[in-house]
């Protein structure tokens, strides 16, 4: 799908609204205290983070409501697939790490994905967040959204979750792996 047409069919809205609610109903352990109607009824009014939760899904992503904030009236979508979404695999963390490479570069980086999907990468405290609902990225591990001053020096950090323990890493920002992918967050 391409980013200048951010609408949806009627045929695509409704099966990922279908999607959205029957992976909702299959994993209430996610969000114990949030009813469907009342996610459906803001995804109603929010056509834009439909696009956006159509290519997190699109991209393997799994998206699901993990939260609420009740300041911000906000539901709260973290990608939910059980490894890191594999249609977004093989990247370098950003822009500046993948004009820095001289060989071999991947297509895109993890954040100019993200931005284009209309979603922000998952901090390392909202992924160890997503670890207290299930177990991800056990073959895996995903790029989180790396502080400045690491980012500085050339680095990015990544997680997994090995022996039963969730690990922060770091590799250099221009480092792309096949099972490195990134996880999102996303507002409605």
């Amino acid at each position: 799908m391409s980013n200048e047409n951010k609408e949806l069919s009627q045929e695509q809205r409704s099966e990922l609204l279908e999607t959205l609610k029957s992976r909702f109903e299959n994993h209430m352990n996610r969000h114990q205290t949030i009813e469907w109607e009342n996610v459906y009824a803001k995804l109603e009014k929010n056509t834009e983070k439909l696009w956006s939760l159509y290519e997190m899904e699109r991209t393997g992503g799994e998206p699901d409501v993990v939260g609420y904030n009740k300041e911000k009236n906000e539901y709260i979508f973290y990608d939910c697939s059980v490894e890191s979404p594999k249609g977004r695999r093989s990247v370098c963390y950003d822009r500046e790490a993948l004009e820095a490479r001289k060989k071999h570069k991947p297509e895109t980086s993890a954040i100019d994905m993200a931005t284009s999907m209309g979603i922000e990468l998952l901090t390392e405290e909202q992924y160890r967040e997503l670890q207290e609902v299930g177990q991800f990225d056990l073959k895996s591990s995903s790029w989180v959204n790396t502080p400045e001053s690491i980012r500085k020096l050339g680095g990015a950090i990544f997680c997994d979750r090995r022996y039963d323990t969730v690990f922060m890493y770091h590799n250099g920002a221009d480092s792309y792996y096949a099972a490195r992918g990134f996880r999102g967050v996303l507002r409605v």
